[in-house]
């Protein structure tokens, strides 16, 4: 837990951002998008921060199946795409080994300074794994999520067998297909489709 806040904080250091602070008059905009297709018109605002960061208004959810790392997809998100949210939060969903966990012991949040929070969500294993509805719950924790203005950002991983070292080739492959093969997050936790962005890695085994 320490490592991850050590990081984070260095991360937010290096690219001198302060997402709390407003951003200068002549630096600030408002732009209006309209998304064709659904026929869903956006109205967002972003500033411009130091090291080429635009900060962009709404809350961005990073899935991670770890609480003492970094998520890839927010390195990546911030590599390629230059854009970091508001809100960030860094979410794990802990399937635990009793059928049910009542709903006061569904969440546990943490803030972690600069807007950012690192929230557990805990579901038994007879519990309908759905994110939006436990979402709900931190209502009474003083934060509340608006879907239309949160986006979920996924790390899909491509797993390449290389030949070397370790398992046989026919093996590591037979373990990417299965991998591929393998069922999605998105519809197993109920994360609307449509507030979904996967960004995707590859692992040589």
């Amino acid at each position: 837990m320490k490592m991850f806040r050590y990081v984070f904080v260095l991360m937010f250091s290096i690219c001198g951002m302060s997402i709390n602070a407003e951003a200068p008059a002549d630096d600030f905009c408002s732009l209006r998008n309209r998304a064709y297709n659904a026929g869903e018109q956006l109205t967002f605002t972003v500033y411009y921060a130091v090291a080429g960061i635009y900060v962009n208004a709404g809350t961005a959810i990073f899935i991670t199946p770890r609480l003492d790392e970094v998520p890839g997809a927010l390195l990546h998100n911030m590599k390629h795409n230059k854009v970091l949210h508001e809100r960030v939060v860094f979410m794990t969903v802990v399937i635990k080994d009793i059928p049910w966990v009542p709903f006061g012991e569904r969440i546990e949040l943490e803030p972690l300074g600069r807007n950012c929070y690192q929230l557990k969500i805990n579901f038994g294993f007879k519990n309908q794994p759905d994110v939006p509805r436990a979402l709900r719950l931190c209502k009474s924790q003083g934060i509340e999520f608006n879907m239309m203005e949160t986006s979920f950002f996924v790390s899909r991983e491509k797993v390449i067998p290389t030949p070397g070292d370790g398992m046989a080739l026919w093996r590591e492959r037979l373990f990417a297909a299965m991998t591929r093969n393998a069922g999605s997050i998105v519809d197993y936790f109920s994360i609307p489709a449509n507030r979904v962005i996967e960004l995707g890695t590859q692992v040589e085994i």
